[in-house]
């Protein structure tokens, strides 16, 4: 399951709620410490976590998040802080150049990011942290990139030392560096991860009309807007997103949220999964398991909890990745 890090608001939910430390802990599963590290945003969480947060502390996930329309002005500046004491680092020890250069001479040789994440043994997130000169590079990892640009270590240092010297590299890095602002502004916060790069962009639809009952409508024949396709996601063929068009989860996510679902990853507790009723018919469900380890889904406004046989599995689509 994906882990994420953010800059949250977990602490002050969980002290209006009146819920110790300790407690959030305990029925996390964590230690203290964790905890502790989770509300300070220096330890991550994964998607079953953050739900569960949300929830123990009747919140929407998007309460979760550091805006600076709703947060505390202190902690809106100490992100902030945070996030330029990591561009002066990035930016002393070269990342934003090299980034830079990597995209250049990949965009060059006309390969994709996912062709030579896959060639340097990288997940996709990672090696596009690197070309935004968001994360360090060791010894290993720049000789399996060059290897995947078809060049040695020391061809590929030389050119991006060229390239750098020559000023091609600056409006990359700018661009870089307005995408990443972007990307930490809360408002553009999401569960998993951000669509991988502007010029690499692969689109999906976007479907879902509610009804009156609070239900889904899928209609794949009529007209749909698209969005950018998750780095997190990409390669996967069947992927479709859905307008939250339904408030029957209550304020857990974010009415302006889209949904990508994955119908063929497989469900498990924690997860928010549409619930196919008929060809185009859905329900949006928070699935939970029983004391028998059974999985059933449940929804609110008015409380509704609905069993599912084995044969129902099939019909169970997977919210891989929320874009809040």
């Amino acid at each position: 399951m994906e882990e994420i890090i953010f800059p949250n608001q977990i602490r002050m939910h969980r002290r209006l709620h009146g819920m110790p430390m300790q407690e959030l802990a305990d029925r996390l599963g964590v230690s203290l410490s964790a905890i502790s590290k989770i509300e300070k945003g220096y330890r991550r969480l994964n998607q079953e976590q953050l739900i569960q947060v949300a929830e123990l502390l009747d919140c929407s996930l998007q309460d979760l998040y550091v805006n600076e329309q709703n947060s505390q002005q202190d902690v809106v500046q100490a992100w902030k802080r945070e996030q330029e004491r990591r561009s002066k680092i990035n930016q002393s020890a070269g990342l934003k150049t090299l980034g830079a250069g990597l995209r250049h001479i990949r965009t060059n040789k006309g390969l994709t990011l996912i062709e030579v994440a896959e060639h340097a043994d990288m997940t996709l997130s990672v090696y596009h942290r690197i070309e935004m000169g968001q994360r360090e590079v060791s010894d290993k990892e720049y000789r399996n990139i060059a290897k995947a640009l078809s060049m040695s270590l020391d061809q590929l240092k030389n050119e991006i030392q060229n390239l750098d010297s020559q000023g091609q590299l600056e409006d990359i890095i700018e661009h870089n560096d307005t995408r990443y602002k972007l990307l930490n502004n809360a408002r553009y916060a999401n569960i998993g991860l951000s669509s991988a790069d502007s010029d690499d962009e692969i689109m999906i639809p976007v479907y879902g009309t509610g009804n009156a009952e609070g239900n889904i409508i899928i209609d794949k024949e009529a007209n749909f807007k698209e969005v950018a396709c998750p780095s997190a996601l990409l390669g996967k063929q069947s992927i479709y997103a859905v307008n939250l068009c339904t408030r029957r989860l209550g304020s857990l996510i974010s009415n302006r949220a889209v949904l990508f679902v994955d119908p063929n990853e497989v469900v498990s507790s924690g997860d928010i999964a549409l619930y196919y009723i008929s060809d185009t018919e859905t329900k949006l469900l928070s699935i939970r398991e029983d004391e028998q380890g059974q999985l059933y889904g449940l929804r609110w406004n008015p409380d509704e909890r609905i069993n599912f046989s084995n044969s129902d599995l099939t019909k169970i689509h997977k919210v891989a990745v929320i874009y809040l």
